[in-house]
């Protein structure tokens, strides 16, 4: 079924409508949420919030609207949020994120460098702007489309575009002393 048959279902009153989106978007937005907030904990925590808040305002869910933007930003929201009460993105290891891109039956070596490419990658994220670091998360952990994205931080896709420029810039700044 397509998000809006799923939508229109809820609307109507059917609880277990919401079930297959919460599945089909679930790992994207945790995985969007740990890029913002850092914690796997609080990505969880503030992932299955946003679900939470979403299913809550279905109701007001305008008919043929796309939901994947529409969720994504009241995740978004709740990640800046959260950040803001914290002030500071919290630093985990690599091996709490996991792999983003392994590469099956490679080299020793060629895994280890892999490894520590990802680790350095990790920490320059953390080093970056919010603004900065979710475009990256959208754009290059994510592989989402420019338009995607665009719906996502509700802006147009030019400025996508130019926000992107700009963080793979600071991001490559500060890979510099790295790699």
């Amino acid at each position: 079924m397509t998000d809006q048959e799923l939508i229109a279902r809820c609307q109507r009153g059917d609880r277990g409508a919401f079930e297959p989106l919460f599945r089909r978007y679930r790992d994207q937005a945790h995985g969007f949420a740990l890029g913002l907030v850092g914690s796997p904990d609080e990505a969880l925590d503030l992932t299955q919030e946003a679900f939470v808040r979403a299913y809550r305002a279905l109701k007001r869910f305008e008919p043929g609207a796309a939901f994947e933007p529409w969720f994504f930003r009241i995740l978004r929201n709740l990640c800046l949020n959260a950040l803001r009460r914290r002030k500071t993105w919290q630093m985990v290891p690599w091996e709490a994120v996991g792999d983003f891109r392994a590469g099956g039956g490679e080299s020793p070596s060629a895994a280890v460098e892999r490894k520590e490419l990802q680790e350095a990658v990790w920490l320059a994220l953390s080093e970056l702007s919010e603004e900065h670091r979710e475009i990256i998360v959208l754009k290059d952990f994510q592989d989402r489309s420019y338009k995607d994205i665009a719906g996502i931080l509700d802006c147009p896709v030019g400025t996508v575009m130019s926000r992107l420029y700009y963080a793979r810039q600071a991001l490559k700044v500060k890979l510099n002393g790295r790699l």
